[in-house]
């Protein structure tokens, strides 16, 4: 089905690492895509989203670019990109390519350049700065662990890397930078991709280094340029184009998103953040053990969802991605099959029925879980690694780290898409770069796409009802039963049309509130509820 409006898609997040080997080598190619097309045109969605595939050394799994213009060999060649394109347009799915233009790899040209020496032009196009007391200029912490400033002994200057050391962040305050920047973006455009997703792109601008009290991000988050530098490149690259655009938000807020999405202020399409994604930490720890706070899930998609359409933004809504756990075991139960199944197509009704662009990350339509790794030797994650060591030396024990990666570790979600019983998963002919779960026997594409009652079956309906039904897109939100601990429901409002949905987050019955009048047409349902009752894991779409 051809969507006219973006705000009406889905889109597919792919993973190319691990999506699909054609070659043997237990690495995903894009070739490894193109046979997986229509696959991706018989779930219904209107977009996939690559995750890097240039040219890179992988140390962030191709978020370290070191050329703009060329692919990663390991993926493929630039005609099969260009295969990829045309075979997707065929099958009416367009093509988003990720973009990382916050920062490049130390392998990059810019930076080999800059690295070479002070009086080098390429110098500004990166931070480097001297301290006067042998200490880095600022004590600003890197997302990935240690200090934000890499030493460079032959110039006694410091270089900002805000996430890997192999990732030197760009100086968006250079105009030089930014138009080499907009010359990538429109090489793309011009070799006819469909949309862009911006990596990090809301600490491009960089304020004062200053100390800061804690870690530094209050410098350079949704920084004191931002907006301008975006409206720059949306008027440079890709603001005339009809083109989807969505930008990754790093700690943001409400208020500065509605300024990134508002058409009106031409700079992105839509935005991802990630606040609901942290209701498991604690005290905005990562690396804890800790278990889902329900009402604090409820409260901040609630506040955004609101939020973002009374200011004329747009969300981009999701529950996984590469950097996420998966979200059936997350925030569902992957215990037993009977309620991986149900918790997992209760939460995607619950997300699929808010307004803004769905996505769907590999693996997610069929119900895929964490892998459950019992030993360190089993994660490739250099943040996970990086995690382990930190752990390690502040003394926490073996079996507690462990727990640990095992909740939060991004390779939770970069292990194989799992698509049939036999060997590898029918992922590759080869040794996968990463173990698959011992659980793909059962959890496959291939057993999903013959049940009926599969995981699959509810995303594809999900998808079907998006695209028939204007109340999904462009309703307002009405939160209900916001203090109720298992119930998440809410309604959505279109013109004459209301739309009650209700989930049960918990794996037993619960009693329906008093009041709530649950009659009339059910567009969906997962499980029923029966006198006045809603089954565990249930969740319903009735139209009243």
């Amino acid at each position: 089905m051809v969507v006219n409006d973006w705000r009406k898609s889905v889109v597919y997040q792919i993973y190319p690492k691990s999506f699909n080997d054609t070659t043997g080598n237990g690495e995903g190619d894009l070739r490894g895509i193109i046979e997986k097309l229509d696959y991706l045109q018989y779930l219904g969605v209107d977009y996939i989203w690559l995750t890097p595939v240039y040219e890179s050394p992988m140390n962030d799994n191709g978020y370290d670019i070191s050329n703009y213009y060329k692919i990663n060999e390991q993926f493929g060649t630039i005609d099969d990109l260009e295969t990829l394109i045309a075979e997707s347009h065929k099958r009416d799915l367009k093509v988003m390519m990720d973009i990382v233009i916050n920062h490049t790899s130390t392998e990059h040209e810019w930076f080999k350049q800059a690295y070479s020496g002070k009086e080098n032009p390429y110098r500004d196009y990166y931070f480097f700065r001297r301290s006067a007391d042998n200490q880095p200029p600022t004590n600003w912490e890197s997302k990935f662990g240690g200090n934000a400033w890499e030493y460079d002994e032959k110039t006694d200057e410091y270089y900002l890397h805000l996430y890997d050391v192999t990732q030197a962040d760009l100086n968006w305050d250079n105009p030089e930078v930014r138009r080499a920047l907009y010359k990538v973006i429109n090489y793309w455009i011009d070799f006819g991709v469909d949309g862009f997703r911006f990596d990090v792109i809301n600490v491009i601008s960089k304020g004062e280094f200053k100390n800061s009290s804690k870690i530094g991000k209050e410098f350079y988050t949704d920084g004191p340029r931002v907006h301008e530098y975006l409206h720059e490149m949306n008027r440079q690259t890709f603001g005339d184009k009809d083109m989807m655009t969505v930008g990754e938000m790093s700690s943001t807020t409400i208020d500065n998103c509605i300024k990134y999405s508002n058409p009106e202020r031409q700079e992105l399409s839509s935005v991802f953040n990630f606040h609901h994604l942290k209701v498991d930490y604690i005290d905005g720890e990562k690396w804890t053990n800790a278990k889902l706070d329900f009402h604090q899930l409820k409260n901040i998609l609630m506040e955004w969802q609101t939020g973002i359409y009374n200011g004329g933004g747009w969300n981009a809504i999701f529950w996984c991605n590469h950097d996420q756990p998966r979200v059936v075991t997350r925030f569902g139960d992957d215990s037993t099959e009977a309620l991986r199944k149900s918790s997992a197509k209760m939460l995607a009704i619950t997300l699929h029925m808010l307004q803004g662009t769905p996505y769907i990350y590999q693996g997610e339509e069929i119900g895929m879980t964490d892998p459950h790794f019992d030993s360190i030797d089993q994660y490739r994650d250099i943040e996970t690694l990086n995690a382990y060591k930190r752990l390690k030396n502040e003394g926490y024990a073996e079996d507690e780290i462990l727990t640990i990666l095992g909740q939060k570790s991004r390779d939770n979600s970069r292990t194989p898409v799992q698509w049939t019983g036999g060997e590898n998963a029918g992922f590759t002919s080869g040794t996968p770069w990463i173990d698959i779960p011992d659980n793909y026997e059962n959890i496959n594409v291939e057993a999903a796409i013959e049940d009926d009652q599969s995981i699959l079956q509810t995303y594809r309906k999900l998808i079907q009802l998006r695209h028939e039904h204007d109340i999904i897109t462009y309703g307002d939100i009405e939160p209900l039963y916001m203090t109720h601990d298992k119930l998440f429901v809410y309604k959505r409002h279109y013109k004459n049309e209301t739309w009650l949905i209700i989930a049960n987050f918990s794996k037993n019955k619960v009693a329906i509130p008093e009041g709530l009048d649950v009659e009339g047409e059910i567009v969906l349902q997962n499980g029923s509820i029966v006198n006045g009752l809603i089954e565990g894991f249930g969740a319903i779409v009735v139209a009243q």
